[in-house]
């Protein structure tokens, strides 16, 4: 397919213009994420239409605290991605260079049906990062709104500002990763620059209505001192506010890194305490059992308004305008009078001419 956000340049190459990299190709070549090739004279998206799989997840798994808590969301990927992170936790889809990779292809209409037919209230776009399958996404995102159906976006945020523009556009809500604070970490690990990533989430916090959450991983030894969380908490209160909720995961070993020991329990519990303590509200921990940390406070009585146990809704107390019942104080983010009841399940979906299952 035809792809957008290109431009030609003086001395025969086209320009790329979806994120950072600018890549600048001739006919034939490929830029990083693979997916975004030069063909003639034309940028096109080699991944249009094909997935490498799908599957219904609880919304918390995106991971989202404030958004339609308990409800399920299709969730689906194709394959490349912008960034070179060494430590990616999905490299079979992320750094593929093979289109067999792409098991599953659905048009934007057929998503948008199945999220119906199987009872999502979102899809998500995730696994690798949409921006670079942006064609792709939003014309998906524009069908599921014709079927009352929210889109979603998990992303490391790494766009130019007319692909954002575009693509945030038909998003409603957003988690982005934050993988880091120093431009240190960013060029060596992940082969790409901080400040474009705190330009998209100070974009969305000011100039959208897209829900947003972040995610940091939290690698031992890499980004998990002190000093870099004590500025990535200041960071987020200053320029974006103290209700954005800041996710902290714990890092495996994996791709490229599997020399690093798995993150600590207690770097996270740290973690969180510090990213409190310069005054965010809602900060919450992931892939460890913390009650605690899995608990949506309200940010002025305190009272458990959400309790999760992992991506299980254990009890809920938020009222049906999305405020604390105690003291009145709204809750930030997006609610249903009835939470959803979906669980920890995580059901793979084939969508290619196979039947889909109803009511799960």
């Amino acid at each position: 397919m035809s792809a957008r956000w290109w431009h030609p340049l003086d001395d025969g190459r086209i320009q790329c213009d979806v994120c950072p990299r600018e890549c600048r190709l001739r006919d034939g070549q490929r830029g990083f994420c693979f997916v975004r090739a030069r063909e003639g004279d034309e940028m096109v998206l080699t991944t249009y239409g094909r997935s490498s799989g799908f599957c219904v997840d609880p919304i918390e798994k995106k991971p989202l605290a404030h958004f339609h808590p308990g409800t399920s969301v299709l969730s689906f990927g194709t394959a490349g991605c912008n960034l070179g992170c060494k430590f990616c936790q999905n490299w079979d889809m992320s750094k593929a260079r093979e289109m067999d990779t792409l098991m599953d292809q659905a048009s934007p209409e057929l998503i948008a049906k199945t999220a119906v037919d199987l009872g999502c209230q979102s899809v998500a776009f995730t696994y690798n990062d949409p921006v670079i399958f942006a064609e792709y996404a939003i014309d998906t995102a524009l069908a599921c709104h014709d079927r009352g159906v929210s889109s979603v976006a998990v992303t490391a945020g790494y766009v130019n500002p007319e692909t954002r523009r575009d693509f945030f556009s038909v998003m409603d809500a957003a988690n982005v990763d934050l993988k880091g604070f120093t431009d240190d970490f960013y060029e060596k690990i992940t082969g790409a620059k901080l400040r474009p990533v705190l330009d998209t989430l100070s974009y969305l916090v000011h100039e959208t209505d897209v829900w947003v959450e972040i995610t940091t991983l939290l690698i031992p030894g890499y980004n998990d001192s002190d000093a870099e969380l004590h500025a990535m908490g200041r960071w987020v209160m200053s320029e974006l506010g103290p209700d954005v909720p800041h996710h902290v995961t714990a890092f495996h070993p994996d791709w490229r890194m599997r020399d690093v020991p798995p993150t600590p329990g207690s770097t996270l519990i740290r973690a969180r305490e510090v990213l409190l303590g310069e005054g965010l509200h809602h900060v919450y921990t992931g892939n460890i059992s913390y009650s605690p940390g899995e608990v949506t406070y309200c940010s002025a009585c305190h009272l458990a308004l959400i309790e999760r146990d992992r991506y299980e809704l254990l009890g809920y107390r938020v009222a049906p305008d999305g405020c604390c019942p105690s003291c009145g104080t709204r809750l930030p983010g997006r609610y249903d009078a009835v939470p959803g009841h979906f669980g920890p399940r995580r059901i793979p979906v084939r969508l290619s001419g196979l039947p889909v299952s109803q009511g799960l």
